[in-house]
């Protein structure tokens, strides 16, 4: 018994020191976006670079993850080797923070996001990980609490920004200032993650209680699901529906990314764990099978559209503040200071109210909450016009309403996707998702940037693809929900 308690000690530390390195992880995407992104537009217009040319380079970071993104995934499935991608994937944000601070064209800069692209494509790993170790009751909770690391990043980014800027010296050939300060802040802080990588993140395994024969299962199961729109499950999928019998213990509680479970849910009842050699021998059509599901398509499509939203507008507050407002990067590092706080806030009011509330509900009210603001921005920012007030009143309620709307899609789709879609897969799964979502955010600023002069146009396009996925959420209402959640009993 005390060397059974000895081992749980153990063990929970190492899932407290890999879920703290996890957090860190996601802090430190959201501090380099939010360093960044306020100084960029005039950084490429200090290297002579045309509007268009920030759409490109806004994309480029999710073009390379949206094709190394399902690789990662892939990689970490079938070896079960989640550290390795970390590590690997940090030298490629290393070395692409550190051409951003070179900076000697615009090429080079746009070569140098492109670059750390590569390094984001570990997120799909990093998603399946902590679907794999975290329950389906509480998935929306352990999400939300990540994504409000990310944003932690984004509250703190523009602070670091405020004496970024001040920063006027040599470093050998090298000019610092306050365009190039942010990349060479970036790579030494992700040089500093890789020992925490090295130390403190573990791949632990989670072995099955028992032995279990998938010839011994019934094929075919059916019970009792009243409106959820399921009432036979043949395997492990349905025509609507995903049964999966993995039942993992819980990883996080209250602090950030810390466990909260007994050691008692690490050796719960796992009735069927697929080695990892066994999950690389599924075929590419297996795993894409199970994703082209009605549920799927639709939270794939609220991933599209709200990312390509989202980055469309960010592409256009910079220009438009800078145009009708005067901002300049000092008062765009405030506004993105304020848009953190609003969307941690968010995040924990998800995390809060994923507990008593289905995920579907708070998906509905996000998506909501975006057709308003959708419509605010095409009615008043559209063609800006009147006082100085008038006009930041009008552009602060609008970037208000969208970031109010953004924690309640964002981590209500990636919840109902991770439930719906197969455990075994989910580093691909999530990588998949995270491909869609790239090649929303290069779409989103391309088509921005090049219609800034054209703001009904652009905007009206975006309003049409909220109408568009509010409707399918509706029509699908019904199969947006946890498979496990269905009493489902062998015939």
């Amino acid at each position: 018994m005390d060397s059974l308690s000895d081992t749980d000690r153990v063990l929970q530390r190492k899932r407290t020191l890999t879920n703290v390195v996890i957090g860190f992880i996601f802090l430190l995407n959201g501090i380099e976006y939010a360093v960044i992104l306020p100084t960029i537009w005039m950084y490429l217009q200090s290297l002579d670079a045309e509007p268009v040319f920030l759409g490109l380079v806004l994309s480029a970071l999710s073009f390379t993850e949206l094709l190394v993104g399902p690789l990662f995934g892939y990689w970490s499935d079938r070896t079960g080797q989640t550290k390795r991608v970390i590590i690997l994937s940090n030298f490629f944000e290393i070395a692409g923070n550190l051409m951003y601070f070179v900076g000697i064209s615009k090429w080079f800069l746009l070569g140098s996001r492109l670059v750390a692209g590569v390094g984001s494509g570990a997120g799909a790993s990093i998603f399946g990980y902590l679907t794999r170790f975290s329950s389906n009751k509480e998935r929306l909770s352990v999400l939300a609490l990540a994504m409000a690391c990310r944003q932690v990043g984004l509250l703190i980014g523009p602070a670091f920004n405020v004496f970024l800027r001040y920063c006027n010296f040599q470093i050998g050939p090298f000019h610092v200032d306050k365009f190039s300060a942010p990349g060479i802040f970036m790579c030494a802080l992700w040089t500093l993650m890789q020992p925490l990588v090295l130390f403190m993140f573990y791949d632990i395994k989670l072995t099955p209680q028992k032995p279990h024969d998938e010839e011994q299962d019934p094929l075919l199961y059916q019970g009792d699901t009243g409106n959820e729109g399921c009432n036979n499950v043949y395997g492990t999928i349905n025509h609507n529906h995903i049964t999966d019998h993995v039942a993992f213990s819980s990883s996080m509680d209250d602090k950030a990314l810390t466990s909260s479970s007994s050691m008692e849910d690490i050796h719960s009842t796992i009735t069927k764990d697929p080695e990892p050699e066994d999950l690389g021998k599924k075929s590419l059509n297996d795993r894409l099978s199970g994703l082209l599901r009605e549920e799927v398509v639709v939270l794939l499509t609220a991933q599209f559209v709200t990312l390509f939203n989202q980055t469309a507008l960010e592409t256009l507050v910079t220009p438009l503040a800078q145009t009708y407002l005067g901002f300049q990067d000092l008062q765009n590092s405030l506004l993105y200071f304020l848009c953190g706080i609003e969307m941690l806030i968010g995040f924990l009011v998800v995390r809060a109210l994923g507990r008593c509330t289905s995920d579907r509900l708070l998906l509905i009210f996000g998506l909501f909450v975006c057709n308003i603001s959708c419509i605010w921005c095409l009615v008043f920012m559209a063609k800006p016009r009147g006082s100085y007030g008038l006009l930041l009143a009008e552009f602060v309620v609008g970037v208000f309403l969208q970031v109010l709307g953004l924690p309640f899609v964002s981590a209500c789709q990636v919840s109902l996707f991770s439930k719906v879609t197969a455990k075994n897969t989910q580093g691909f799964n999530h990588g998949l998702r995270r491909s869609v979502g790239g090649l929303a955010t290069i779409l989103g600023p391309l088509w921005a940037a090049g219609l800034i002069d054209e703001l009904y146009l652009m905007l009206g396009v975006m309003m049409g693809l909220l109408v568009l996925l509010t409707v399918m959420v509706s029509f699908s209402f019904r199969y947006l929900v946890d498979p496990d959640s269905l009493d489902i009993q062998p015939q």
